[in-house]
Protein backbone atom coordinates (compact mmCIF):
# COMPACT_ATOMS: atom_id res chain seq x y z
CA UNK A 1 0.00 0.00 0.00
CA UNK A 2 1.40 3.25 -0.75
CA UNK A 3 0.83 7.04 0.84
CA UNK A 4 -2.65 6.85 -1.49
CA UNK A 5 -3.78 4.32 1.81
CA UNK A 6 -3.39 7.12 4.28
CA UNK A 7 -6.56 9.25 2.17
CA UNK A 8 -8.61 5.96 2.43
CA UNK A 9 -8.25 5.00 6.08
CA UNK A 10 -8.70 8.57 7.45
CA UNK A 11 -11.92 8.54 4.66
CA UNK A 12 -13.45 5.60 6.11
CA UNK A 13 -12.96 6.52 9.38
CA UNK A 14 -14.29 10.23 8.50
CA UNK A 15 -17.65 8.42 7.13
CA UNK A 16 -18.71 7.21 10.57
CA UNK A 17 -21.76 9.24 11.33
CA UNK A 18 -23.43 8.81 7.66
CA UNK A 19 -26.35 5.65 8.61
CA UNK A 20 -27.33 3.68 11.19
CA UNK A 21 -26.49 0.40 11.16
CA UNK A 22 -30.97 -0.80 11.67
CA UNK A 23 -33.02 0.34 14.48
CA UNK A 24 -30.06 1.13 17.09
CA UNK A 25 -28.65 4.25 15.72
CA UNK A 26 -25.13 3.12 15.64
CA UNK A 27 -23.89 5.45 12.52
CA UNK A 28 -21.11 2.82 10.83
CA UNK A 29 -18.36 3.25 8.91
CA UNK A 30 -16.63 0.90 6.34
CA UNK A 31 -13.28 -0.75 6.97
CA UNK A 32 -9.63 -0.34 6.09
CA UNK A 33 -6.50 -1.94 7.07
CA UNK A 34 -4.09 1.12 8.11
CA UNK A 35 -0.60 -0.79 7.10
CA UNK A 36 2.11 1.51 5.61
CA UNK A 37 -0.13 4.58 5.98
CA UNK A 38 2.34 6.81 7.12
CA UNK A 39 4.43 6.33 4.19
CA UNK A 40 5.18 9.37 2.38
CA UNK A 41 3.20 12.56 3.06
CA UNK A 42 2.77 13.98 -0.20
CA UNK A 43 1.70 17.58 0.46
CA UNK A 44 0.83 18.04 -2.72
CA UNK A 45 -1.67 15.80 -3.15
CA UNK A 46 -5.48 15.28 -3.14
CA UNK A 47 -7.59 12.29 -2.91
CA UNK A 48 -11.57 11.66 -3.50
CA UNK A 49 -13.03 9.09 -2.43
CA UNK A 50 -16.15 7.52 -2.90
CA UNK A 51 -18.10 4.66 -0.90
CA UNK A 52 -21.16 2.71 -1.23
CA UNK A 53 -22.74 0.96 2.01
CA UNK A 54 -25.77 -1.29 2.45
CA UNK A 55 -27.24 -3.34 4.79
CA UNK A 56 -30.97 -4.80 5.39
CA UNK A 57 -31.76 -4.92 9.33
CA UNK A 58 -35.09 -7.29 10.25
CA UNK A 59 -33.75 -9.25 12.97
CA UNK A 60 -34.99 -7.95 16.58
CA UNK A 61 -33.31 -8.34 19.76
CA UNK A 62 -33.95 -7.71 23.26
CA UNK A 63 -30.55 -7.61 24.85
CA UNK A 64 -28.73 -10.26 23.68
CA UNK A 65 -31.89 -12.28 22.98
CA UNK A 66 -33.21 -12.50 19.46
CA UNK A 67 -37.43 -11.98 19.50
CA UNK A 68 -37.60 -14.69 16.43
CA UNK A 69 -41.51 -14.73 17.10
CA UNK A 70 -41.38 -11.37 15.34
CA UNK A 71 -40.21 -12.93 11.95
CA UNK A 72 -42.67 -15.96 12.63
CA UNK A 73 -45.68 -13.70 12.73
CA UNK A 74 -44.42 -11.58 9.89
CA UNK A 75 -44.34 -8.59 12.40
CA UNK A 76 -41.03 -7.32 11.88
CA UNK A 77 -39.33 -3.85 11.24
CA UNK A 78 -37.54 -4.00 7.97
CA UNK A 79 -34.96 -1.13 7.05
CA UNK A 80 -33.33 -0.95 3.91
CA UNK A 81 -29.98 1.39 4.25
CA UNK A 82 -27.98 3.02 1.46
CA UNK A 83 -25.41 5.42 2.10
CA UNK A 84 -22.93 7.16 -1.19
CA UNK A 85 -20.13 8.94 1.04
CA UNK A 86 -18.41 11.82 -1.29
CA UNK A 87 -15.09 12.45 0.58
CA UNK A 88 -12.47 15.10 -0.14
CA UNK A 89 -9.09 14.96 1.42
CA UNK A 90 -5.70 17.08 1.71
CA UNK A 91 -2.30 15.63 3.02
CA UNK A 92 -0.62 18.73 4.98
CA UNK A 93 2.86 19.15 5.72
CA UNK A 94 4.94 17.46 8.76
CA UNK A 95 1.99 14.96 9.43
CA UNK A 96 -1.03 16.66 9.28
CA UNK A 97 -3.92 16.31 7.17
CA UNK A 98 -7.82 17.47 6.70
CA UNK A 99 -10.85 16.20 5.04
CA UNK A 100 -14.19 16.70 4.59
CA UNK A 101 -16.78 14.14 4.31
CA UNK A 102 -20.37 14.59 2.83
CA UNK A 103 -22.79 11.47 3.46
CA UNK A 104 -26.36 11.09 0.63
CA UNK A 105 -28.63 8.72 2.23
CA UNK A 106 -31.64 6.41 0.92
CA UNK A 107 -33.44 5.07 3.24
CA UNK A 108 -36.57 3.08 3.50
CA UNK A 109 -38.50 1.22 6.75
CA UNK A 110 -40.94 -1.30 6.51
CA UNK A 111 -43.29 -1.93 9.49
CA UNK A 112 -46.69 -3.05 10.27
CA UNK A 113 -47.10 -1.22 14.01
CA UNK A 114 -46.52 2.17 12.42
CA UNK A 115 -49.30 1.97 10.04
CA UNK A 116 -52.59 -0.23 10.30
CA UNK A 117 -50.57 -2.00 13.26
CA UNK A 118 -49.30 -5.14 14.22
CA UNK A 119 -51.61 -8.09 12.99
CA UNK A 120 -53.89 -5.85 11.07
CA UNK A 121 -54.88 -7.11 7.44
CA UNK A 122 -52.71 -5.34 4.86
CA UNK A 123 -51.17 -2.95 7.68
CA UNK A 124 -47.37 -2.95 6.36
CA UNK A 125 -46.48 -0.45 4.37
CA UNK A 126 -43.14 1.51 3.95
CA UNK A 127 -41.74 5.08 4.27
CA UNK A 128 -38.78 6.43 3.33
CA UNK A 129 -36.40 9.29 3.09
CA UNK A 130 -33.58 10.52 0.96
CA UNK A 131 -30.57 13.32 0.92
CA UNK A 132 -27.53 14.96 2.70
CA UNK A 133 -26.83 13.71 5.68
CA UNK A 134 -24.74 15.27 8.61
CA UNK A 135 -21.33 17.22 6.97
CA UNK A 136 -17.91 16.68 8.86
CA UNK A 137 -14.85 18.47 8.84
CA UNK A 138 -11.80 16.43 10.73
CA UNK A 139 -8.12 17.34 10.74
CA UNK A 140 -5.00 14.34 11.85
CA UNK A 141 -1.97 14.76 12.87
CA UNK A 142 0.42 11.95 12.98
CA UNK A 143 2.87 11.77 16.39
CA UNK A 144 5.84 10.07 15.69
CA UNK A 145 8.42 10.93 12.81
CA UNK A 146 7.67 8.15 10.21
CA UNK A 147 11.51 8.66 9.96
CA UNK A 148 12.55 7.43 13.38
CA UNK A 149 9.94 4.40 13.59
CA UNK A 150 8.98 3.75 9.77
CA UNK A 151 6.93 0.49 11.22
CA UNK A 152 4.80 1.90 13.12
CA UNK A 153 3.02 5.31 14.11
CA UNK A 154 -0.03 6.56 16.27
CA UNK A 155 -2.85 9.09 14.63
CA UNK A 156 -5.09 11.30 16.31
CA UNK A 157 -8.07 13.43 15.14
CA UNK A 158 -10.39 15.81 15.90
CA UNK A 159 -13.65 16.64 13.89
CA UNK A 160 -16.86 18.39 13.89
CA UNK A 161 -20.28 17.26 12.86
CA UNK A 162 -22.57 19.82 11.35
CA UNK A 163 -26.65 18.88 12.24
CA UNK A 164 -26.61 19.55 7.78
CA UNK A 165 -28.86 16.47 7.60
CA UNK A 166 -32.73 16.83 8.23
CA UNK A 167 -33.64 15.19 11.61
CA UNK A 168 -37.44 16.15 11.10
CA UNK A 169 -38.02 14.37 7.37
CA UNK A 170 -41.36 13.46 7.26
CA UNK A 171 -43.37 10.46 5.17
CA UNK A 172 -47.20 9.52 5.35
CA UNK A 173 -48.22 6.46 7.53
CA UNK A 174 -50.95 4.64 6.27
CA UNK A 175 -53.28 3.82 8.75
CA UNK A 176 -56.33 2.35 6.93
CA UNK A 177 -57.45 2.54 3.25
CA UNK A 178 -58.86 5.85 3.54
CA UNK A 179 -56.41 7.49 6.49
CA UNK A 180 -53.47 8.36 5.85
CA UNK A 181 -51.39 10.62 8.65
CA UNK A 182 -47.95 12.68 8.05
CA UNK A 183 -45.25 12.75 10.44
CA UNK A 184 -41.75 12.41 11.39
CA UNK A 185 -40.15 9.00 10.15
CA UNK A 186 -38.45 6.85 12.61
CA UNK A 187 -35.20 7.81 14.43
CA UNK A 188 -33.23 4.73 12.58
CA UNK A 189 -33.75 6.63 8.83
CA UNK A 190 -33.71 10.21 9.81
CA UNK A 191 -30.63 11.64 7.55
CA UNK A 192 -29.52 13.64 10.94
CA UNK A 193 -29.53 13.74 14.42
CA UNK A 194 -30.04 17.14 15.11
CA UNK A 195 -26.89 18.11 16.91
CA UNK A 196 -23.93 19.77 16.29
CA UNK A 197 -20.92 17.06 18.08
CA UNK A 198 -17.29 16.68 17.71
CA UNK A 199 -15.37 13.52 17.47
CA UNK A 200 -12.05 12.24 18.77
CA UNK A 201 -10.04 9.90 17.40
CA UNK A 202 -6.98 7.58 17.50
CA UNK A 203 -5.83 5.24 14.80
CA UNK A 204 -2.22 2.90 15.36
CA UNK A 205 -0.50 0.69 13.17
CA UNK A 206 2.25 -1.93 13.29
CA UNK A 207 3.97 -3.66 10.70
CA UNK A 208 5.85 -7.06 11.54
CA UNK A 209 7.64 -6.55 7.80
CA UNK A 210 6.83 -5.86 4.59
CA UNK A 211 3.95 -7.97 4.05
CA UNK A 212 2.11 -8.38 7.94
CA UNK A 213 0.89 -5.91 10.13
CA UNK A 214 -1.92 -5.11 12.96
CA UNK A 215 -4.11 -1.75 13.36
CA UNK A 216 -6.27 -0.26 15.69
CA UNK A 217 -8.96 2.50 15.80
CA UNK A 218 -11.12 4.11 18.43
CA UNK A 219 -13.72 6.46 17.57
CA UNK A 220 -16.52 8.49 20.00
CA UNK A 221 -18.92 11.00 18.40
CA UNK A 222 -19.89 13.40 21.63
CA UNK A 223 -23.26 15.04 20.77
CA UNK A 224 -23.84 17.76 23.79
CA UNK A 225 -27.25 18.17 22.84
CA UNK A 226 -29.68 16.58 24.54
CA UNK A 227 -32.88 16.43 22.33
CA UNK A 228 -33.72 17.37 18.75
CA UNK A 229 -37.09 18.18 19.79
CA UNK A 230 -38.62 15.99 16.75
CA UNK A 231 -41.83 14.26 18.22
CA UNK A 232 -42.01 10.05 18.40
CA UNK A 233 -45.52 10.03 17.90
CA UNK A 234 -45.32 9.52 14.10
CA UNK A 235 -48.08 12.28 13.27
CA UNK A 236 -50.57 10.38 15.96
CA UNK A 237 -50.89 11.27 19.50
CA UNK A 238 -48.40 10.26 22.28
CA UNK A 239 -48.78 7.33 24.48
CA UNK A 240 -48.58 7.84 28.32
CA UNK A 241 -45.39 6.14 28.40
CA UNK A 242 -43.71 8.37 26.53
CA UNK A 243 -44.81 11.29 28.27
CA UNK A 244 -44.36 9.71 31.87
CA UNK A 245 -40.69 8.47 31.17
CA UNK A 246 -39.09 11.08 28.58
CA UNK A 247 -39.44 9.47 25.12
CA UNK A 248 -41.96 11.70 23.53
CA UNK A 249 -38.90 13.77 21.75
CA UNK A 250 -35.77 11.70 19.63
CA UNK A 251 -32.82 11.98 21.90
CA UNK A 252 -29.53 12.95 20.10
CA UNK A 253 -26.83 10.25 21.59
CA UNK A 254 -23.68 9.97 21.44
CA UNK A 255 -21.51 7.18 19.23
CA UNK A 256 -18.80 4.99 19.48
CA UNK A 257 -16.46 2.49 17.47
CA UNK A 258 -13.44 0.31 17.84
CA UNK A 259 -11.81 -1.64 15.35
CA UNK A 260 -8.79 -3.67 15.53
CA UNK A 261 -7.22 -6.61 13.53
CA UNK A 262 -4.30 -7.77 10.95
CA UNK A 263 -3.53 -7.98 7.30
CA UNK A 264 -1.33 -9.61 4.81
CA UNK A 265 -0.20 -7.88 1.48
CA UNK A 266 0.55 -9.79 -1.65
CA UNK A 267 1.65 -7.64 -4.27
CA UNK A 268 -0.84 -5.11 -4.80
CA UNK A 269 -3.69 -7.11 -2.75
CA UNK A 270 -4.10 -6.82 0.84
CA UNK A 271 -6.23 -8.87 2.63
CA UNK A 272 -7.59 -8.30 6.37
CA UNK A 273 -9.41 -9.55 8.88
CA UNK A 274 -10.72 -7.86 12.57
CA UNK A 275 -13.24 -7.41 15.32
CA UNK A 276 -15.52 -4.48 15.30
CA UNK A 277 -17.61 -2.93 17.83
CA UNK A 278 -20.32 -0.32 17.17
CA UNK A 279 -21.68 1.15 20.50
CA UNK A 280 -24.67 3.62 21.05
CA UNK A 281 -24.45 4.09 24.92
CA UNK A 282 -27.60 4.97 26.83
CA UNK A 283 -25.80 7.78 28.70
CA UNK A 284 -23.52 10.41 26.76
CA UNK A 285 -20.65 11.85 28.35
CA UNK A 286 -21.59 15.57 28.25
CA UNK A 287 -25.08 16.88 28.52
CA UNK A 288 -28.22 15.13 29.50
CA UNK A 289 -29.17 11.79 27.70
CA UNK A 290 -33.07 11.61 27.83
CA UNK A 291 -35.20 11.34 24.76
CA UNK A 292 -35.94 8.29 22.73
CA UNK A 293 -33.13 6.02 21.62
CA UNK A 294 -32.42 2.41 21.35
CA UNK A 295 -28.70 1.76 22.70
CA UNK A 296 -26.78 -1.17 22.29
CA UNK A 297 -23.66 -2.55 20.43
CA UNK A 298 -22.60 -4.92 17.57
CA UNK A 299 -19.56 -7.21 17.41
CA UNK A 300 -18.37 -8.14 13.93
CA UNK A 301 -16.35 -10.16 12.74
CA UNK A 302 -14.31 -7.98 9.61
CA UNK A 303 -13.15 -9.13 6.34
CA UNK A 304 -11.56 -6.91 4.22
CA UNK A 305 -9.88 -6.64 0.72
CA UNK A 306 -8.27 -3.98 -1.67
CA UNK A 307 -6.43 -3.40 -4.81
CA UNK A 308 -3.92 -1.20 -5.82
CA UNK A 309 -3.67 0.54 -8.89
CA UNK A 310 -1.35 3.25 -9.69
CA UNK A 311 -3.51 6.31 -8.63
CA UNK A 312 -6.55 4.59 -6.85
CA UNK A 313 -7.86 2.07 -4.76
CA UNK A 314 -10.56 -0.50 -4.76
CA UNK A 315 -11.87 -2.09 -1.91
CA UNK A 316 -14.62 -3.56 -0.36
CA UNK A 317 -15.37 -4.81 3.59
CA UNK A 318 -18.30 -7.32 4.73
CA UNK A 319 -18.43 -7.05 8.75
CA UNK A 320 -20.63 -10.29 10.08
CA UNK A 321 -22.62 -9.68 13.78
CA UNK A 322 -21.49 -12.72 15.72
CA UNK A 323 -23.25 -10.33 18.52
CA UNK A 324 -26.37 -8.64 18.74
CA UNK A 325 -27.00 -6.47 22.58
CA UNK A 326 -29.80 -3.93 22.80
CA UNK A 327 -29.62 -2.40 26.34
CA UNK A 328 -31.89 -0.58 28.72
CA UNK A 329 -32.13 3.16 28.17
CA UNK A 330 -32.48 5.43 30.23
CA UNK A 331 -36.35 5.59 29.93
CA UNK A 332 -36.22 2.16 30.16
CA UNK A 333 -34.84 2.14 33.29
CA UNK A 334 -36.80 5.13 34.70
CA UNK A 335 -40.16 2.54 34.02
CA UNK A 336 -38.49 -0.18 35.51
CA UNK A 337 -38.11 2.03 38.88
CA UNK A 338 -41.73 3.72 38.68
CA UNK A 339 -43.12 -0.02 38.21
CA UNK A 340 -41.20 -2.94 39.71
CA UNK A 341 -41.02 -4.56 36.67
CA UNK A 342 -37.96 -4.80 34.56
CA UNK A 343 -38.39 -3.10 31.14
CA UNK A 344 -36.26 -3.00 28.57
CA UNK A 345 -37.25 -2.09 24.56
CA UNK A 346 -36.31 -4.41 21.28
CA UNK A 347 -34.45 -2.80 18.73
CA UNK A 348 -33.59 -4.55 14.84
CA UNK A 349 -30.18 -5.47 13.80
CA UNK A 350 -28.84 -6.26 10.43
CA UNK A 351 -26.59 -9.39 10.04
CA UNK A 352 -24.09 -8.13 7.66
CA UNK A 353 -23.14 -4.73 6.18
CA UNK A 354 -21.62 -4.28 3.10
CA UNK A 355 -19.23 -1.56 2.13
CA UNK A 356 -17.77 -1.44 -1.60
CA UNK A 357 -15.71 1.97 -3.01
CA UNK A 358 -12.56 3.55 -4.26
CA UNK A 359 -10.21 6.68 -3.64
CA UNK A 360 -8.54 8.45 -6.37
CA UNK A 361 -5.53 10.53 -6.10
CA UNK A 362 -4.85 13.86 -8.16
Amino acid sequence: MTKLAIFSVLYLLLTYQAQSQGCVAIRSTGGFCTRDQALGHDSTKWMLSVSNRYFKSFRHFVGTEEQKQRLEQGTEVINHAYTLDLALFRNLKNGWSIGLDVPVISNARSSMYEHGGNGAKNARHSTHSFGVGDIRIAVYRWLIDQTKMPKGNIQVGLGLKLPTGDYRYQDFFIKNDSTKVLGPVDQSIQLGDGGTGFTTEVNAFYNFNDHVGVYGNFYYLFNPREQNGVSTARGGALSADAVNYGTSVMSVPDQMMVRAGASVTFNKFTFSAGVRDECQPSKDLIGGSMGFRRPGYIISIEPGLNYQFKKATVYAYVPFAVKRNRTQSVADKLKTEATGVYAQGDAAFADYLVNIGASFKF
